[in-house]
């Protein structure tokens, strides 16, 4: 399947408390929960009251009081066992809702958005974690410290204002009528214009994190390439002895000046490439989405 096609990951404001992100991210069922509005099912199966002092009774008429003593302390571990695993498990699940309700504007589900806000989303993100996963990144050629940083609230601002989007579009579907009166096709116009006027800025601003992308992604080719020359350009006197061993002098001579020229076009490349991805780094970061 395409990635592209895939909806977006949960996005999580990024100036949220680490501890507390964690927490959201790691239960996205209690973030939907919280979303509808549901409530904790804290119900217990009736059934119980009647099984368990019938299954004693029973238990009283083929052995005894010895045998129901024993076989009461077993149930009534086994009871306090699973109630403290169910209590403790309750008030985890009680704590997490109650963060997700508390930062309800903090964190955007792929639901809250609709489908062509999702897979734009989706794209954005892609981006960003093409360029994070990047060895030029990783190696800190490009500015890895402003990525860290810009990147997660460049995805945060375009989520949030999807979100909105998403909501704007859903209305105005509901009050738009499907056949306008004649003659007041230009009187709803205004308000759909801005709806697209909207979608094309962040549609452009995507394009933009995508271009950055492509550029990191050119600059790792090249890169990879440059540290397979390195590994080589260690070796240079072996090939140049080689060579001049085993042809004229006058051919050495060219031969040995094609591999320095060699090293020195793809480490060339390798330096326009970084350019390159800085320059649209720039571009983008220069522009904050505001």
């Amino acid at each position: 399947m395409d990635p592209r096609a895939l909806p977006p990951r949960l996005v999580i404001d990024p100036s949220l408390h680490p501890e507390i992100s964690v927490e959201l991210r790691s239960s996205p069922h209690i973030l939907r929960q919280a979303r509808s509005g549901a409530r904790m099912d804290t119900t217990r199966n009736p059934a119980l009251l009647f099984a368990l002092p019938a299954f004693l009774m029973l238990v009283y008429m083929l052995t005894g009081w010895a045998g129901l003593w024993v076989v009461g302390m077993g149930v009534g571990l086994i009871v306090l066992i699973r109630w403290m695993a169910m209590d403790s498990t309750y008030r985890s699940t009680k704590r997490r809702l109650r963060l997700a309700r508390e930062h309800a504007n903090q964190y955007i589900l792929p639901e809250d958005l609709d489908y062509p806000c999702q897979q734009l989303l989706r794209r954005a993100q892609n981006a960003v974690e093409a360029i994070m996963a990047s060895a030029v990144h990783k190696a800190g050629l490009i500015d890895s410290i402003e990525n860290q940083v810009s990147l997660p609230e460049e995805i945060w601002q375009i989520a949030t204002r999807l979100r909105k989007l998403s909501s704007m579009h859903a209305e105005h579907g509901k009050i738009i009528p499907r056949e306008l009166p004649p003659g007041m096709e230009d009187a709803f116009k205004p308000y759909t214009s801005a709806l697209d006027a909207a979608w094309t800025s962040l549609s452009q601003r995507v394009r933009h994190l995508e271009k950055y992308a492509k550029q990191v992604l050119k600059a790792d080719k090249v890169y990879h390439a440059h540290t397979r020359l390195e590994k080589l350009a260690a070796k240079t006197p072996e090939y140049q002895q080689l060579i001049a061993e085993t042809v004229r002098d006058e051919l050495a001579h060219e031969r040995i000046r094609e591999l320095s020229d060699q090293a020195a076009h793809v480490r060339k490349l390798f330096e326009e490439s970084i350019l390159q991805a800085r320059q649209a780094a720039g571009e983008l970061l220069r522009s904050p989405l505001t």
